[in-house]
């Protein structure tokens, strides 16, 4: 008779001793993904480009009964990366999760009046600056045996978004570069995915949902009619993070209320 063995349910989602970092984590998506990291076990590093930005997250973390660490980095700074990573291999002994998910885009309009400097910003921060931490972070996840990077994609790498030019191509190198490094770091044990938002109401998001004009345009190509909220995001980067992934790798996860589809 064969025996069936049931997985154990939050052992799968378990992150307990595991070492996170987070970019871009003093507000919005990233401030969400850290707090779930942290309420499920993990040891969460918060990095953004304002040191005040992420030490109030971090405290707040702490005081819920939580471990985390403050850094500011600006990940298109190699040597501010290296630092980054650094103080938290020191202060929490390695790093098994790594997140990337800190993005800029200085540029909004037709992409023909993009200037050399919004190029340059853009793709040092959304796709170098990946790497940057990628490079860095995957000898201490071999060190321990494996580990998980889980790079923030979007929509608009696969599909052009008005006045967003720079960017969406900034996010389609994320998706092509999310596939390599599934391929190179899989023999390490090393999984690395992306999720891949539609319209989720940010900070960063707000010049679109703070306009009526362009809220109701963009709730109008979204089956769903609304915008997604950062919560909507936070199981899909749970799950990518945690053991229940160990058999997903090279993969990216749209969340977007069907956008897409509407699209096709």
């Amino acid at each position: 008779m064969t025996t069936v063995v049931t997985p154990n349910i939050h052992q799968l989602f378990d992150l307990t001793g595991k070492v996170a970092l987070i970019t871009g984590a003093s507000r919005g998506i990233g401030e969400a993904i850290a707090r779930a990291y942290a309420a499920t076990g993990a040891k969460v590093a918060l990095s953004s480009r304002k040191q005040e930005g992420v030490d109030k997250i971090a405290e707040q973390i702490i005081a819920a009964g939580g471990t985390a660490l403050a850094v500011a980095a600006h990940t298109g700074d190699a040597t501010a990366v290296q630092t980054l990573v650094a103080r938290t291999v020191e202060h929490f002994g390695g790093i098994d999760i790594l997140v990337n998910n800190a993005a800029t885009n200085p540029h909004f309009g037709p992409i023909m009046t993009a200037e050399e400097s919004h190029w340059d910003k853009i793709l040092d921060v959304n796709v170098k600056g990946y790497f940057r931490l990628a490079q860095a972070c995957a000898p201490h996840m071999r060190q321990r045996g494996g580990g998980k990077i889980i790079n923030m994609a979007s929509v608009a790498g696969k599909m052009p978004q008005l006045g967003m030019g720079i960017y969406c191509v900034s996010k389609a190198a994320v998706l092509m570069l999310t596939e390599v490094l599934a391929s190179e770091l899989a023999a390490d044990n090393i999984q690395v995915n992306a999720i891949a938002p539609g319209f989720i109401k940010t900070a960063f998001s707000r010049a679109i949902w703070d306009n009526p004009a362009l809220h109701d345009s963009v709730t109008q190509s979204i089956p769903q009619q609304r915008l997604g909220s950062t919560d909507e995001l936070v199981g899909m980067a749970l799950y990518l993070a945690s053991p229940a992934s160990s058999f997903t790798t090279g993969a990216t996860i749209v969340i977007d209320g069907g956008q897409l589809l509407h699209n096709v």
